[in-house]
């Protein structure tokens, strides 16, 4: 790809799942939803349609593309609902991205052709009831014990985490302090049905509410010390790869969300009347429309621009926070319009704005706060940290 033009095989990509999205996700998502059932339907046609395997080769199970693949899907599916979205971006960055980037050839063997096929999931366990950003201050444990690293702790606000096909997480926890005293913190791979792993409570949630997001604890939860994902004490070093990656992913969703927006109040603009003419022929929505189009277009060249730079091998790291933010704001920024454009109906859950509205604010919270997002452009711009 260059920076402004997708590649045939990117474009072909991105019509297919913009069909999918359409075709087999609007239809029932909304039941899915107001239920708050976990969609495994959908989860297992994405998974034979090669979507988690997207940015993986051929040889774990992957499709052989990009992670800018991987983006275009997210953003075609964000268009009609964000929670069969978020489910593939933590399913492939959180879920396999670990262990792609990091794991043994033996955990790659064992794991990755089962999550990059959506047969199974992965979750990565890092926010603790006491812990969001700081993510330094982990309370979560793991000692050596016989060979076995014995996990001990709790973590918050975790996706994919409690499903019949959840296969894994890798939690982060301390395993020992440097020399300096700060912790050293390890990533550590768990299979689901370890004895001492559980899933807590399920949570009721604002939005995303077709997504499965859990508390996890583990009480005296013994795996084999090969368990370890990557080198010990580099778990914190790996997370902050993973988050970089992941912020343009959930860059691309957020401008899924924003544009579904745009579609949705084009659409109603013409259908809907109010003194003797459809809603679109005055310039007060008009404006808004063209205000809310202009937000998804600067977001989306934003991502594509992080995504360029990933792929080449040049820093990213400004770029990809960039992006989330000003992509996270635009879909934020979207959804409160669109639901004005669409006025009472706007606040029923039988209108896709609906939802709309509902699953953007997290996108401002979640994979690093705004406020995150700025703290580190101004540290890449050399301001004292």
């Amino acid at each position: 790809m260059n920076r402004h033009q997708l590649s045939t095989e990117h474009a072909d990509l991105r019509a297919a799942v913009e069909e999918f999205a359409r075709e087999e996700v609007a239809p029932v998502i909304g039941d899915y939803y107001e239920r708050e059932a976990f969609p495994y339907e959908i989860v297992a046609k994405m998974g034979r349609m090669g979507l988690f395997g997207l940015p993986f080769p051929e040889e774990h199970g992957g499709m052989g593309g990009d992670y800018f693949a991987l983006c275009l899907a997210l953003e075609e599916l964000a268009r009609v609902d964000s929670s069969v979205a978020i489910t593939l971006e933590a399913g492939v960055s959180l879920g396999a991205m670990p262990i792609f980037r990091f794991g043994t050839e033996d955990q790659k063997k064992a794991y990755l052709p089962r999550l990059t096929s959506g047969e199974a999931l992965g979750a990565f366990g890092l926010t603790e009831p006491g812990g969001g950003s700081d993510a330094g201050a982990t309370r979560t444990t793991a000692r050596l014990e016989d060979g076995q690293w014995v996990v001990d702790g709790t973590k918050s606000f975790i996706t994919n985490s409690g499903t019949d096909i959840t296969a894994l997480v890798t939690v982060t926890a301390v395993t020992g302090r440097r020399e300096d005293g700060r912790p050293e913190i390890s990533s550590i791979l768990v299979p689901a049905g370890t004895p001492g792993f559980s899933v807590g409570q399920k949570y009721s949630k604002v939005g995303w509410n077709a997504s499965d997001t859990n508390e996890l604890v583990f009480e005296d939860c013994r795996v084999p010390e090969a368990n370890l994902v990557g080198e010990r004490g580099r778990g914190y070093a790996q997370f902050l790869r993973i988050l970089d990656e992941g912020r343009i992913a959930i860059a691309a969703l957020s401008v899924g969300l924003a544009q579904g927006c745009v579609d949705e109040s084009v659409r109603y603009a013409h259908e809907r009347h109010a003194f003797g003419s459809a809603i679109g022929t005055y310039q007060a929505i008009q404006f808004k429309i063209a205000e809310m189009e202009a937000r998804a277009h600067t977001a989306r060249l934003a991502y594509y621009d992080a995504a360029s730079r990933m792929l080449a091998g040049e820093p990213f790291k400004k770029e990809a926070a960039v992006a989330k933010l000003v992509a996270s704001n635009a879909a934020m920024d979207n959804a409160r319009d669109a639901t004005q454009v669409f006025g009472g109906y706007g606040f029923m859950n039988d209108y896709p704005v609906g939802r709309f509205y509902r699953d953007a604010k997290i996108l401002e919270v979640g994979e690093g706060t705004s406020e995150v997002q700025k703290m580190l452009i101004a540290r890449e711009l050399g301001l004292p940290a």
